[in-house]
């Protein structure tokens, strides 16, 4: 079915892992999702998971949408690792993951000497989640002039700005907009992302996944609404904010929570707008990629490092 140029994209989130096998074409070979390690301070799981992945040990789950038919190979020329938090990127580091656990972890060197102790040396590429997905928002096009945010809302929040085609790293620091305490209202001293985000709508409404939150609020129950619209509300000074510094032209928000469409965007739209007078108001838009973006993205970091036909330090030999 392949053969040389496949690249392994993958996304580690609060909750789960998304992975896709692509060929040079940018054709989906096999996705896969699994369960991120829990209790793993030192990343230790979480490579030897990455790992298994690399080699196929893990097998497509329930979730999974194209399967490789048994008598087929696959050469697999890069991997491409995407973590959540503040990430060193050159460095390899994990610089503080809340949501995982992780403070100053090599992340980049855990996985790639598991997967070297399976006999898969191949060029590793290591980056930011939501960096990576707004790669892949960008390189779909639509987002090569003036500034862009691109906001996925999943287990936490975290956004990435785009200028002129160009994602901005920060050193790392850039978009953390989810670690910023709220100064006023009733959730002062709450960092943004406990109330802005799919995993705190589930935790406050609950219930065990977004998902659930969303049917009841469509069925009014009470509590459910309370939490969704402070979500909005919380959401909107978040882009408010980021729009009068950055003066972007387009938020494309993602993740788990953009699958519930009008029900977050519409009411979401109207409270940027509110926030806005007499300042461009951006166009509130749903991520192409879904919440598929970041794995996406880390296949194409992959790829960016396959084509220069160079090698991360810690995996030059």
């Amino acid at each position: 079915m392949a053969g040389s140029g496949a690249v392994l994209g993958v996304d580690v989130g609060g909750t789960g892992i998304k992975a896709r096998l692509t060929d040079a074409d940018g054709q989906v070979l096999a996705e896969y999702r699994v369960p991120t390690p829990k209790d793993d301070p030192d990343a230790q799981r979480l490579a030897e998971t990455v790992a298994d992945l690399a080699v196929g040990a893990v097998p497509l789950d329930a979730d999974s949408t194209v399967s490789l038919d048994a008598d087929s190979t696959v050469s697999l020329d890069a991997v491409g690792v995407v973590v959540p938090g503040v990430v060193d990127e050159r460095a390899g580091t994990s610089v503080l993951s809340v949501n995982l656990g992780w403070r100053d972890v090599p992340v980049r060197a855990r996985v790639l000497a598991a997967l070297l102790a399976r006999g898969v040396d191949v060029p590793l590429a290591f980056g930011h989640d939501v960096r990576a997905g707004a790669l892949a928002e960008v390189r779909s096009g639509g987002l090569d002039d003036g500034s862009a945010v691109f906001l996925p809302i999943g287990t936490g929040l975290a956004s990435a700005l785009v200028v002129d085609g160009t994602v901005v790293d920060g050193g790392g620091w850039a978009g953390e907009v989810g670690q910023v305490r709220l100064a006023h209202g009733p959730h002062a001293g709450a960092r943004v992302e406990e109330i802005a985000s799919a995993g705190a709508v589930a935790r406050r409404t609950g219930v065990e996944s977004a998902h659930a939150a969303m049917l009841l609020v469509q069925q009014g129950d009470a509590t459910a609404v309370r939490v969704w619209h402070e979500c909005v509300e919380v959401l909107a000074d978040v882009i408010g904010w980021t729009t009068a510094v950055a003066g972007c032209h387009t938020v494309v928000v993602g993740g788990g929570l953009a699958r519930s469409g009008p029900l977050l965007l519409d009411p979401l739209r109207a409270a940027v707008a509110d926030r806005l007078v007499g300042l461009r108001v951006p166009a509130v838009v749903p991520a192409r990629h879904g919440d598929a973006a970041g794995a996406i993205g880390a296949g194409l970091l992959a790829r960016d490092l396959l084509e220069r036909g160079t090698r991360v330090a810690e995996g030059t030999r």
